[in-house]
């Protein structure tokens, strides 16, 4: 078995096992190798049923005698097995469905430990589908910490830790393509140490060092190819032309709104690369709200009026949507008569036929779509400005595809995450950078505030009034379905419960990313257009539609997110006219956690919390929800990594001052994995 062997290589996974594998976007060795743990848990220590009574709710480990044999019975269609343990008044249910072998697992008068999550129902502590343990194999495993993964229908959390476990024990040793000396300097473990210890640690501090490793790894072979194609290649020569006149200034002094100062800046940034003897490459970072869409806009209609094409590539067919319809009521609003032309996967065939038709022979059309634009049938006839959104980020790759359809376009990147500059130099160090840190005037700064779970009852009521004045909301949960070993809210279920608290005028929709594209897309569309008033979702409406009806934002626990992430979370609201709201339900009693939350209850301006952010992350955060991050990286995370960052572009600029071209024997195995690393990326962007 090798890094590139199938996972069907794998005993025990055949080829149904494989599809469902597929569905996660892994089919090799190498990639269920590379599917970290998105958290981990401990098993508690064991205790007695007479210590529950001062217990929460949540997973538990209880020590119990079997005293009385577990009951069997059949109610409808399916069998229920349950078992009480405990006596006189301190007692626990245990109840399992569809179980019914569980009765001979167990013996009269021998002792267990069962495991699962403790609830309360009709006034009694009751344990569903507990795991049984005999004693000794439990305390085994008591306060280690196991790995909890992604998943998808058909895999299960111990198939994969199975998986991965056969794998470790198989595999050859994975070569460290980083120089030995780069590795003692900043203190990294061994590579396979690594692997084996994220999935499998023997303690706290072996999975910080591993991680630790690993994403020194990722950001490494991150910046590598982004500095070496910057030091590879000479400036692109600027071919395209733009016609010098008040075009762009008439267009904007017919806009409803003045553009802010920042927007003005940013707007001749690009004009003035435009014109330069080089190719632009610039990024326009914004924090949400600014008004980043307007200054594209602008951009492309300068294009179109200089008879050229342009495309903007948004990250999802919604938005993609969002956009084209905003630009064709522009264009009218602004009596501009430029075509504009959407381009998406899930078109028809003829839609796309057509679609690519117009692209080859109109040469001033401004061109929307998702990563379709950059499919191999696509045939540009005139481009000369490229806009990503920065879910597009390994983008260097995606430049030279969009060149291979013509003349070298101009690049524009828009980013709505307020990087600290510091790290955004690093991160986008091939590219000029703008900053839009204004919001336009007519908005109204939301308003925010951290409660405890108390307050949901009044929460709600405060939705349905906001509902009743016909606004919308969204709610936001840290998991898409219950999860064994995970605490926090999950939206399946907090969907079904909260459309039968609320009244039945009030339409629930419920959005994760474990949906079909298509699914996703009807449920946005229907929000978009008010047919559902409260939307609950999972952060994958971080990047989203423009809903300017949507005033409330109420993120269930909040504690398990990162500052930038609920501030872009909260940015989904308050890009209407109305007052907007953003209530952040604390699930934690620590005071990092009151603190931190207290960044967010009190600013609105994303570039003070991200680099608070900055400051207050920790080594041990990466306990929660895996913080999505824009730049799309497996396990680094630019706040609370900003060291290993930083490490790493100095390690890179080591390595490429020394040689550039990566010629040397000990670089050959680096510039392999560069290659792997940024062809991976382009793979996830398509699928």
């Amino acid at each position: 078995m090798n890094i590139t062997s199938p996972i069907t290589s794998v005993k025990g996974i055949g080829e149904k096992t494989a599809q469902s594998f597929e569905k996660m976007n892994i089919s090799t060795i190498e990639d269920v190798l590379f599917h970290f743990p998105r958290t981990y848990f401990r098993y508690p220590n064991a205790v007695l049923v007479h210590e529950i009574e001062n217990m929460q709710e949540g997973m538990t480990a209880i020590h119990a005698v079997v005293n009385k044999m577990p009951l069997s019975r059949n109610a409808g269609r399916m069998n229920v097995t349950t078992l009480t343990i405990g006596e006189a008044t301190k007692k626990l249910e245990l109840v399992w469905f569809r179980m019914p072998y569980v009765k001979n697992a167990l013996q009269f008068g021998k002792e267990y430990v069962f495991y699962g999550k403790m609830v309360v129902k009709n006034k009694r502590w009751t344990m569903e589908q507990p795991v049984i343990y005999e004693v000794p194999k439990y305390e085994a495993i008591e306060g280690m910490l196991q790995p909890v993964y992604g998943l998808t229908s058909g895999i299960t959390n111990n198939l994969i830790a199975k998986t991965i476990k056969t794998v470790l024990s198989e595999l050859e040793l994975i070569l460290d393509y980083i120089p030995e000396d780069i590795r003692k300097r900043y203190g990294l473990c061994e590579y396979n140490y690594a692997l084996k210890q994220i999935h499998f640690p023997d303690t706290m501090d072996s999975l910080i060092e591993a991680r630790r490793c690993l994403v020194f790894h990722e950001f490494f072979l991150f910046l590598m190819g982004i500095l070496y194609q910057k030091e590879k290649k000479h400036k692109e020569v600027n071919g395209f032309r733009f016609r010098q006149d008040s075009f762009v200034s008439d267009c904007t002094n017919r806009l409803p709104y003045p553009l802010t100062n920042a927007q003005k800046h940013a707007l001749q940034d690009i004009e003035k690369d435009m014109d330069s003897p080089y190719v632009m490459q610039r990024l326009i970072q914004g924090d949400v709200g600014s008004g980043k869409t307007i200054v594209a806009f602008l951009a492309m209609v300068r294009c179109a009026h200089s008879g050229y094409q342009s495309a903007i590539m948004a990250p999802t067919e919604v938005l993609a949507r969002q956009h084209f319809e905003t630009f064709q009521k522009w264009c009218l609003d602004f009596g501009l008569d430029f075509p504009v032309v959407l381009l998406t996967g899930s078109m028809k065939a003829k839609e796309r036929k057509e679609a690519y038709a117009k692209l080859e022979k109109i040469p001033n059309a401004l061109i929307v779509g998702t990563h379709a634009l950059i499919q191999e049938k696509v045939v540009y006839s005139n481009l000369a400005l490229v806009i990503t959104d920065e879910q597009h980020r390994f983008g260097v790759k995606q430049r030279n595809v969009f060149s291979e359809k013509g003349a070298m376009p101009h690049v524009l990147v828009m980013s709505a995450t307020p990087i600290p500059r510091t790290l955004a130099i690093i991160i986008y160090g091939d590219m000029d950078i703008s900053v839009i840190d204004e919001v336009p005037a007519k908005r109204l700064p939301i308003k925010n505030c951290v409660v405890d779970t108390g307050y949901r009852p009044k929460a709600y009521d405060f939705i349905v009034n906001q509902i009743n004045e016909g606004h919308q909301a969204y709610v936001i949960c840290p998991l898409v379905e219950d999860t064994e070993n995970m605490e926090g809210k999950n939206a399946t279920d907090y969907a079904r419960e909260l459309a039968e608290i609320l009244p039945s005028h009030i339409k629930v929709g419920l959005l994760h990313g474990k949906m079909k594209n298509d699914k996703k897309n009807e449920v946005m569309e229907a929000f978009s257009r008010n047919e559902i008033q409260v939307l609950v979702s999972t952060t994958v409406v971080e990047v989203g539609v423009n809903v300017p009806n949507a005033t409330v934002m109420m993120i269930e626990n909040a504690d398990h997110f990162g500052l930038a992430q609920l501030h872009q979370l909260r940015g989904r609201v308050g890009r209407g006219e109305a007052q907007s709201y953003c209530i952040m339900i604390n699930t934690s009693n620590t005071k990092n956690a009151k603190k931190r939350l207290d960044i967010l209850n009190k600013s609105n301006d994303g570039f003070y919390i991200a680099g608070e952010d900055l400051k207050l992350r920790g080594p041990g955060d990466f306990f929660g929800v895996r913080q999505s991050g824009e730049l799309a990286f497996d396990i680094g995370d630019i706040y609370q990594d900003a060291k290993e960052l930083q490490q790493a572009s100095e390690a890179v600029k080591e390595i490429l001052n020394t040689d550039p071209e990566l010629a040397m024997d000990k670089h050959f195995a680096l510039k392999r994995e560069m290659k792997k690393f940024f062809n991976k990326q382009i793979k996830k962007m398509t699928l």
